[in-house]
């Protein structure tokens, strides 16, 4: 086992992990830049370890940054975290080579799902259902019409080195391909230094689901159950629940034994989340984050396991502490991303934190780095907190969260609480019948912003 982690991140996660290497007897480093010298991930490290200034690119994504903090302090391991460098094969690759684990995938897992067409290829291979679309990039408009007479109208053109909703667009019919093609392609040049794109079929009112799934890099591993994550604001979650309210026992077991048997056949190693569109009864694969996800809480409360422990572990060599027999769920849990955001336009909204007040009580967890007299940068991401139910079933996770937000204090700035109390009145959420599209639908309605 590891003495000394370093977490290349920051805010709630990098919390999360210093919370689990603490119980473990592991030693922690903190890394931050100029603006987060106040950040509680610093306080409540062992060490830290400053490598920049505000400037994302100049600390928090400098590898060579965070590699000299490893060996000033003597870090033996990295955590990444989510975003920031936790799905980039180059910095996993320089990890090694300089003698330190990565605790996560290889450099090799981390490479062939960070790219789409070769994520979807990989699936397909491995026996995963996919949407329909093309085989490979798309490189000309001649191409991209030719494949939307054959897959069938609507399509959506995405950015091969795409993600957060960037490089996507829907063609209606054929008359719209032209339009949707060349924007998707500027995107993805502009966005991802890539302009390839690939064609699928446009699903009309799927539900966004994903599969956790967990390997030991040794030919065995497990599925976690699935998370319902429809409620989306332009490609960006924001409520996630698990288990899926439209989702029967046994579609779970088929659709999780496929995902595990995946990654056992290709040796996957740590936590990994195998993302679908499901709509009338069938699942298809969208792609596949090599990392630990933002709403892992919900899956860690209805399992009662602790998935960055379990990161941990098995990036030391040691064998997954539970096998598929010994995972089964109890009740429903429920996440909402508390976000630093103005409505109704979803500003971000950084300044200093006068009050903050988490919530308590039975089945109620908060993740958040906030603290009385806190100044949110201006620098990073708006997610400032995410609270966590859990209860027996979904009506009482529900309320449960009704309460746990009306318990949530946070002064000095405006957030997202809002959004969730409106959300939580509405019948589509108290009943779970909704998909990919609903909520952008109802904010036009409610808040005449989406």
């Amino acid at each position: 086992m590891f003495n000394k982690i370093l977490i290349a991140n920051r805010g709630e996660i990098a919390l999360r992990v210093i919370r689990a290497a603490r119980e473990m007897g592991i030693q922690s480093v903190a890394v931050h830049s100029t603006a987060d010298s106040d950040a509680m991930h610093v306080r409540m490290a062992d060490e830290s370890v400053c490598i920049g200034p505000p400037s994302s690119t100049q600390s928090y994504l400098s590898i060579p940054a965070i590699i000299a903090a490893c060996e000033i302090t003597g870090a033996e391991a990295i955590h990444p975290g989510y975003g920031f460098l936790s799905e980039n094969a180059q910095f996993v690759q320089v990890v090694e080579d300089h003698g330190l684990t990565f605790i996560g995938p290889t450099a090799e897992h981390i490479r062939i799902m960070g790219d789409k067409i070769s994520a979807k290829d990989t699936m397909k291979k491995l026996g995963v259902p996919c949407v329909p679309g093309s085989e490979g990039g798309v490189a000309t408009l001649e191409e991209a019409r030719k494949l939307g007479a054959e897959i069938g109208y609507p399509v959506i053109i995405k950015a091969t080195a795409g993600g957060g909703g960037k490089g996507m667009k829907v063609a209606l019919n054929a008359d719209e391909m032209e339009r949707a093609f060349q924007t998707a392609r500027a995107e993805g040049k502009s966005n991802f230094g890539n302009d390839e794109v690939y064609i699928e079929k446009y699903l009309t009112t799927p539900r966004h689901i994903e599969i956790q799934v967990f390997g030991d890099g040794k030919g065995r591993a497990v599925h976690l159950g699935e998370r319902d994550c429809s409620l989306q604001r332009r490609h960006q979650k924001v409520f996630e629940e698990a288990p899926g309210p439209a989702i029967s026992a046994k579609e779970r077991a088929r659709i999780g034994k496929t995902c595990a048997d995946a990654m056992a056949d290709i040796n996957y190693i740590g936590a990994g989340t195998i993302e679908f569109l499901y709509e009338n009864g069938e699942f298809y694969f969208i792609e596949m984050n090599t990392r630990l996800q933002v709403e892992h809480p919900v899956t860690e409360a209805i399992f009662d396991v602790d998935l960055v422990r379990e990161q941990i572990r098995v990036a030391s060599g040691m064998p997954l502490s539970f096998q598929q027999d010994d995972l089964h769920i109890n009740g429903h849990a429920i996440e909402v991303r508390i976000n630093a955001e103005k409505l109704p336009d979803f500003r971000p909204c950084p300044g200093r934190i006068t009050q903050y007040h988490a919530p308590g009580g039975l089945g109620v967890r908060m993740d958040s780095a906030l603290y009385d007299g806190y100044s949110i940068p201006p620098y990073y991401d708006s997610l400032i907190g995410k609270l966590i139910v859990h209860g027996r079933d979904r009506p009482e996770a529900l309320a449960r969260l009704g309460r746990a937000l009306g318990e949530l204090i946070v002064d000095g700035v405006d957030t997202t609480v809002p959004l969730f109390h409106a959300l939580l009145q509405d019948e589509a959420v108290q009943t779970g019948n909704y998909n990919i599209h609903w909520l952008e639908h109802w904010l036009e309605t409610h808040l005449g912003n989406a």
